[in-house]
């Protein structure tokens, strides 16, 4: 199955879905299957294994997250204000 430039990994629907559609699943599941940094050792070594868990591959904890993401934007907006409240680092 080849897969074109424009297209990515979106090519396996292909004419299918329209392409409003396929740009939109196509920055959720690349940002998805990308490696993200690890909240234990800082490394870029996580990845997804399920739906919403998450797996370092250098030091092996296992965390849950977002489905398409570790961390989701509205984590990081509540972990900022529990920060701010408290006081904390």
């Amino acid at each position: 199955m080849a897969r074109t430039k424009k297209v990515g990994i979106t090519g396996r629907f292909g004419a299918r879905y329209g392409r409003k559609a396929k740009r939109v699943v196509k920055s959720i599941e690349e940002n998805m299957k990308k490696k993200h940094v690890c909240p234990r050792c800082d490394r870029p070594a996580v990845k997804r294994m399920a739906a919403g868990i998450w797996k370092c591959n250098k030091c092996g904890v296992v965390f849950t997250g977002g489905a398409y993401v570790p961390e989701t934007p509205m984590v990081k907006t509540a972990s900022r204000n529990i920060k701010r409240v408290v006081g904390g680092d």
